[in-house]
């Protein structure tokens, strides 16, 4: 079984159904609410372990309700929860606004999240000790860095969603093996707005690079390799809240299972593809034999 170190965020995602988003002073009336358990970290590391993986959650949630519910739903879903720590104050949120056709808006409040600044001996040990380690951008850098660090140096593959998007140092991108960027988050890191242009430059700073396509697949390039573009199922999406995070962290699981490329993306499109026919993040991701069958 693949061993997966996820260092990342845990938040309450706070749910709206409208018809359509507000645009900017506007008030609209929704349909519906939910208050579902989510945050970029724990999604792949639910993701993960539905899909097969052995995985370790590193983090931190609130000492509130919320807390309480985002421990149970990882644990729920088989991943270890040791290193998930309880900090004073609230647990991340995310506030999302998802429209009639399943596309959405999201404002990410921190809270827990802020305090994981650092890494122990125990966070360190587990990474060191993993196949793979998954990264986000929703934890302060310095613990991001510190984790790609500490895996890097034991060789192990490190995958980077880079959401929410912004510059990455040198120091981050030197360590890591795989960048999974959507093609916004690929166009404002690389200044092309055209997945084929913007993946060329993203190769200047990482090995490798898979440019997430929403409804037209995904872009897969590598150094000395042809760009290999590969198409999305076609399914009727309702929510695609946590489709990024599924389709990464299968991906990470059959990476670890040593799947050719194609085979492991082919694989974690359809994980993805199965997350966004459903209502929610974490509640929508789909277990290793659902993905087999699809």
């Amino acid at each position: 079984m693949t061993g997966i170190a996820v260092l990342g965020s845990t938040n309450m995602d706070l749910v709206a159904y409208v018809d359509r988003a507000p645009e900017r002073g506007q008030t609209v009336t929704g349909s519906e609410f939910r208050t579902v358990p989510g945050g970029k970290g724990a999604n792949q590391a639910v993701a993960a372990a539905r899909a097969g993986g052995d995985v370790m959650m590193i983090g931190a949630v609130g000492n509130d309700e919320y807390g309480v519910r985002l421990r149970e739903n990882l644990e729920h879903s088989g991943v270890d929860t040791d290193l998930l720590h309880t900090a004073e104050g609230p647990s991340g949120t995310a506030h999302i606004v998802v429209d009639a056709k399943g596309s959405n808006a999201i404002v990410v409040i921190p809270g827990a999240n802020g305090a994981v600044t650092a890494l122990g001996p125990g966070e360190i040990a587990a990474i060191s000790g993993a196949d793979l380690l998954l990264l986000q951008l929703e934890l302060p850098l310095s613990a991001v860095i510190e984790g790609a660090r500490a895996g890097h140096a034991q060789g192990v593959r490190i995958l980077l969603t880079p959401s929410p998007v912004r510059q990455l140092p040198d120091e981050l991108l030197d360590c890591v093996d795989l960048l999974i960027p959507n093609e916004h988050e690929a166009a404002e890191l690389s200044g092309h707005s055209e997945p084929h242009a913007a993946a060329e430059v993203l190769l200047g700073q990482v090995p490798a690079v898979v440019i997430t396509l929403g409804s037209k697949g995904c872009l897969y390039a590598a150094r000395g390799r042809t760009p290999v573009h590969f198409p999305a199922p076609d399914v009727m999406a309702v929510d695609t809240t946590g489709a990024g995070d599924t389709f990464a962290g299968a991906l990470a699981v059959a990476i670890g299972e040593g799947r050719p490329v194609p085979q492991a993306i082919a694989w974690a499109s359809s994980a993805a593809a199965l997350c966004v026919q459903k209502p929610g993040a974490s509640t929508s991701m789909p277990y290793r034999s659902e993905i087999d069958a699809a």
